[in-house]
């Protein structure tokens, strides 16, 4: 993959799909990095819109998660347990859950299996800061259309579920504010490839860029300039901007 591209432009025709990055899906902090950005927006509109602060309920056998008096369809993704400070996946399926609520969980595994991602298609592992609730559901959604996810507390841990059903405004492309907002909480507070972090981002957008040699210039209503460096091995972002 090189690094770096003049007057590269995204096909905004296509919807966003993991495997037609060029990236390599083999690799958990590729695949992470390209998903980060579109959940990051996601999750912050479902909060202010749909979540808003209300009290969350589950139900599995009806298949619906509530906030307040509104209900949406859910898919089990999986849990965390405090007690053995590991991760299970839903397809794992040991709460014989009907099959309806799996369907996520159960292509998420396939999609693993495909791109021979361990952690997509390990039933059982410890939880750490990679690999944990969190990350997990980001790319389990972030390769899926369509798609929230809520963490559920309980007295043993938590669970993990995607669901969908919300308004199409928070699956909707965020302004050049957010979008610098989001980019910069990401990349201080996560491990991210940051080159492969913001064309992801972009193209799910739907905001089309360009490169002039170490610089991406994303075409909001007003044009942003990223520029990149190289730090021994890493590209990383060293200064993003708007133009005036």
């Amino acid at each position: 993959m090189k690094l770096f591209h003049k007057n590269q432009k995204p096909d905004n025709r296509k919807e966003f799909s993991i495997d037609s990055l060029g990236i390599d899906t083999g690799s958990w902090f590729q695949v992470f990095s390209a998903c980060l950005g579109k959940m990051m927006a996601i999750q912050t509109a479902c909060s202010e819109q749909v979540v808003k602060g209300q009290n969350w309920n589950v139900d599995f056998s009806e298949g619906v998660i509530s906030f307040g008096s509104q209900k949406y369809p859910l898919q089990f993704i999986g849990s965390e347990a405090i007690s053995s400070n590991t991760w299970l996946w839903g397809w794992e399926n040991i709460n014989g859950f009907p099959e309806k609520i799996l369907q996520t969980a159960l292509r998420t595994k396939e999609l693993g299996e495909r791109f021979k991602l361990e952690p997509l298609t390990t039933a059982e592992f410890a939880l750490d800061d990679t690999f944990n609730g969190h990350n997990l559901s980001i790319v389990t959604c972030g390769m899926a259309d369509k798609y929230c996810y809520y963490r559920g507390p309980h007295g043993g841990g938590a669970i993990f579920v995607a669901f969908s059903g919300v308004p199409d405004s928070v699956f909707a492309p965020v302004d050049v504010q957010n979008f610098v907002s989001i980019t910069t909480k990401c990349i201080q507070q996560v491990h991210v490839d940051h080159k492969i972090f913001v064309e992801s981002f972009l193209l799910w957008n739907h905001t089309e860029y360009e490169w002039k040699q170490q610089t991406l210039i994303a075409h909001f209503q007003q044009d942003l300039n990223i520029e990149f460096e190289h730090a021994g091995e890493f590209i990383r972002i060293c200064s993003i901007k708007t133009v005036l």
